[in-house]
C-alpha cells in the first residue's frame, strides 16, 4: 500500500549504498543469495524459538533485498546487459523466504505458545492465490505489451499488501511471537482483500 511512497522515499539511501557496494566482487546476484540465505536462517531460528536472532537475520535479510535492485540499475545504467535472469532469482528468493518465515514462525509460535497452525495455512493460502494474481499479470502483461515500467524487473500491481506491510507483519510475528497466531489471522484477511484488489485491477488492465 505504501511501497511506491517508500521507493521515491529510500530511492536517494539506497542508491548512495549502492555506490559504496559497488565492487567487481560484489555483484546483484550475490546480495540476493545473501538475504536468501539470512531470511532462512530468520525462518530456523524462528522455529528454534530464539526469537530476538531471528528478528535481526529477517531485518539484514530485507535490507539485503532491497539493495540488490539499485546496485543492478546502477551497473545497467553504465552498460551492462539485462538478461533477466537476476530479477528471476530475486523474486524467487522473496517468496522462498516469506513462505518458509511463516512455516518457522507457526513452528515457534506452536511449540512455545501451544498456537494453532490453521492461522498460518490461511496465510500461506493467501500468499499463493497473492503471488498467483502478482505473477500471472506480469508474465501476460508482458506477453500483451502492457507492461507496467517502474524500473523493476517485474509488472508490480499495487494492492492493500504490499512488501512494506508484509515485512512489517513479520517483524511484528517475532517481537509478539505469543500473539502470532490472532496476528495471523488478521494478515490473512489483509492478504485475501489485497489478492482480490491484484485479480480485479489485473483483469480490467488486460481487458
Amino acid at each position: 500500500m505504501i511501497d511506491n511512497y517508500l521507493r521515491r522515499m529510500l530511492e536517494d539511501p539506497l542508491d548512495r549504498c549502492a555506490r559504496i557496494l559497488d565492487r567487481s566482487r560484489i555483484t546483484p546476484d550475490r546480495i540476493t543469495a545473501l538475504g536468501l540465505v539470512l531470511g532462512l536462517g530468520s525462518a530456523l531460528s524462528a522455529g528454534l524459538q530464539l526469537w530476538l536472532l531471528a528478528l535481526a537475520l529477517w531485518i539484514f535479510s530485507r535490507l539485503a533485498d532491497g539493495l540488490d535492485g539499485p546496485l543492478a540499475r546502477r551497473r545497467i545504467r553504465r552498460g551492462k546487459p539485462i538478461s533477466g535472469a537476476g530479477g528471476f532469482f530475486d523474486i524467487t528468493a522473496d517468496f522462498t523466504v516469506y513462505g518458509t518465515t511463516v512455516v518457522g514462525v507457526a513452528v515457534g509460535a506452536s511449540s512455545g505458545y501451544d498456537a494453532p497452525w490453521w492461522p498460518f495455512l490461511l496465510v500461506l493460502l493467501a500468499y499463493y492465490i497473492n503471488g498467483t494474481a502478482f505473477l500471472a499479470f506480469s508474465s501476460i502483461a508482458e506477453k500483451t505489451d502492457r507492461k507496467i515500467d517502474d524500473g523493476r524487473s517485474l509488472s508490480f500491481l499495487g494492492g492493500l499488501a504490499e512488501g512494506a506491510e508484509t515485512i512489517a507483519v513479520h517483524s511484528l510475528w517475532l517481537l509478539l511471537p505469543q500473539f502470532g497466531w490472532q496476528i495471523a489471522v488478521v494478515w490473512a484477511g489483509v492478504v485475501t482483500v489485497s489478492s482480490g484488489q491484484r485479480i480485479i485491477a489485473g483483469y480490467r488492465a488486460l481487458s
